[in-house]
């Protein structure tokens, strides 16, 4: 856990507002929890929404929250069942469409900021899809935030094309490619 703990470090969370009004110091504990502590030891229960992310906005934690997910990713002693969460977090936060109304008022796009974040570990993604000693759903969630951040569609077909029995058939079909989420490139 080296590498999540360096990165959570890295983040004021006290200076930040977190989506449940209160700062978001308790977010650098729940990231901890939520990753587990190390190899062998399952991750915590922890459920980020409506402190990070909602169905309508994403909150000012979250390209900080999605640049601890890249680092569980790129941590080996991150347990698989932690790799999926943070995967799953950091889906909801590429796929984000809105920003709180105080930081869309200081200029910040949050969604934006978020898929920045991921398109800077696009090989951590690339790798989850391609590891042939993750779980399943691993390949899967991935690759659907590829979808979202991958600029080069032509890749992203090829990686489908290599990897589609580790895919899910969304995933194989390209059911999970929405054009909504898709680089104007």
């Amino acid at each position: 856990m080296r590498l999540v703990e360096m990165e959570i470090a890295r983040h004021d969370w006290g200076g930040m507002r977190c989506g449940c009004g209160g700062p978001a110091e308790h977010l650098a504990r729940d990231l901890r929890r939520l990753a587990g502590g190390g190899a062998g030891q399952e991750p915590g229960d922890v459920d980020l929404e409506e402190h990070v992310w909602s169905s309508v906005v994403l909150w000012e934690p979250a390209s900080a929250v999605a640049s601890v997910a890249l680092a569980a990713l790129a941590d080996d002693d991150v347990v698989p069942p932690a790799r999926e969460r943070f995967l799953d977090l950091l889906h909801h936060l590429v796929a984000g469409e809105g920003t709180d109304g105080e930081s869309a008022r200081r200029g910040l796009d949050l969604p934006e900021l978020c898929r920045g974040v991921a398109l800077q570990g696009i090989w951590l993604l690339y790798g989850e899809v391609m590891s042939n000693n993750r779980p399943p759903g691993t390949a899967g969630a991935a690759f659907e935030i590829l979808t979202v951040v991958e600029p080069d569609r032509t890749r992203l077909q090829r990686v489908r094309e290599v990897a589609a029995d580790r895919l899910p058939v969304c995933c194989r079909t390209g059911l999970c490619d929405e054009d909504l989420y898709a680089p104007d490139h």
